[in-house]
Order: C-alpha cells, then sequence, then structure tokens
C-alpha cells in the first residue's frame, strides 16, 4: 500500500525543510509528496528545491486560495493507496507512518486520526495542553460527530490518514468549508469508518500565529456549528448518491 503526503504551503520557509526531511525519511521510493504552495511570498518553493528530491511535486496556486481549498487540491493530485495530510511547520516522530498503515490495516476503518504533542520555534516540547482522541471512541461514531459540533476538536488533519476511497466522499470539499479536517472527520464518522490511535506520532510546532492552535472568539464558533449543519446534510446527501 503506497504514501501520498499533502502539504499545503504558505510562507513556511522558516521550517518546511526540517519537516519535509522528516517525512521523507520514512517514505519508500515508491511513495509521493504532494505540495501546492498557495503563492507564498518567501523563499519557500527554494528551500522545497533544496533537498532535490524525486518523490516531492510541487504546484501553485494561481491566486491565494486558503488552506482548505489547497488542501483538497493536494488530495485530488494524489495517485497512491494511503493518503497523509502535513502541515509545513511540524515534524514526523519515528514510526509515524508504521503505526498509522497497520492501525488502518488492523482496523479496516477508512481514517484514522492519531495524537500529537507540541514544540515551540526552537524544537523543545511545550506542556500544552488539548484534548486528543481516544481509541475507545473510535466506534461511537455519533458521539464523535456531536463532539465536533460542541468544539471538543479532537481532529487535526496533519494528524491524520485514510484510505484513497474515502477521497470519493469527500471531493471536491465545499467553498464554504472552514476546515478540512474536520469535515474529513465527520465523513468517517458519518459512515462508520473511523479509528482513533492513541499514540503520538508527530509533533506540532507552536510559533507566531498558528491558525489551528488560536482560541476564537464566540460570534466566530456560532457561525462555525451553522457550518456544521450544512456539511453535515451534504456529507449525508454525498453518502447515499
Amino acid at each position: 500500500m503506497n504514501i501520498s503526503v499533502c502539504m499545503a504551503s504558505y510562507n513556511g520557509a522558516e521550517f518546511i525543510e526540517e519537516q519535509l526531511r522528516s517525512i521523507l525519511n520514512q517514505l519508500d521510493d515508491t511513495d509521493e509528496l504532494i505540495i501546492v504552495d498557495d503563492c507564498s511570498k518567501d523563499d519557500t518553493i527554494e528551500k522545497i528545491k533544496i533537498i532535490n528530491d524525486s518523490r516531492i511535486s510541487v504546484f501553485k496556486n494561481e491566486t491565494n486560495k486558503g488552506h482548505v481549498f489547497t488542501f483538497g487540491r493536494a488530495i485530488s493530485l494524489t495517485n497512491n493507496d494511503i493518503i497523509f495530510m502535513s502541515d509545513q511547520d511540524d515534524i514526523w516522530l519515528e514510526d509515524r507512518v508504521y503505526i498509522m498503515k497497520k492501525e488502518l490495516t488492523d482496523n479496516g476503518s477508512l481514517l484514522v486520526s492519531s495524537n500529537t504533542n507540541f514544540i515551540n520555534s526552537r524544537g523543545e516540547v511545550l506542556d500544552y495542553k488539548m484534548q486528543g482522541v481516544k481509541s475507545q471512541n473510535s466506534k461511537k461514531n455519533l458521539k464523535n460527530i456531536i463532539d465536533i459540533y460542541l468544539g471538543k476538536e479532537n481532529y487535526y488533519g496533519c494528524a491524520m490518514a485514510f484510505k484513497k476511497e474515502l477521497k470519493q466522499l469527500i471531493l471536491p470539499i465545499p467553498s464554504y468549508v472552514e476546515s478540512h479536517d474536520l469535515w474529513i472527520a465527520k465523513a468517517a464518522n458519518l459512515i462508520n469508518s473511523n479509528t482513533h490511535c492513541d499514540k503520538i506520532t508527530l509533533s506540532r510546532r507552536v510559533h507566531g500565529n498558528n491558525a489551528s492552535i488560536i482560541k476564537r472568539p464566540f460570534l466566530i464558533k456560532l457561525w462555525a456549528r451553522i457550518i456544521f449543519t450544512r456539511s453535515i446534510f451534504q456529507l449525508i446527501y454525498r453518502s447515499f448518491k
């Protein structure tokens, strides 16, 4: 089962080289790393070219489209059996690929989500508390969907891997969706094909204004609930097509 890794890059020059090397060290010759750059204004692309690895394919958006569109495009460009998503500034821990592939194989699910620790800009581990996923809740699909609705954001794209069959349900990602990772998590739970892995498989870097870590104001959270409801109905419709 070959692997495709999807990355959305944007002004990631500071950390992207270290992250790419942590990924490539775990890939086979037949695997691929798809990077879609969202009109970076720094030397992100040059940092990628430094690595000079034939497994890396770089695509560029014509205009800045945002991370949801960019990840959706990256997923659509994949060719292999298992798809990993990756942020540009994290670090994959040793055996991440092995652990995630084994979870997908052993459990027969289309999606697996793992846990993470947190590091700062210097790579030092932080005592950053955030609720993760629990294996005991893997098959509690309705509970998992309700938890997403209530704002218990246990699912993060950078900690996910899924089988290519899930692409049929999740693509294209609608333009109104704010979070591609929660969209994917809702899809897998709706079709009862979800697995949680208790293990920590990557280090998430906390620096500057990480969009996925910042706490959001109440009104924005309320709007997110409206989007949640709309996306659930759309996924239900797609699942019956």
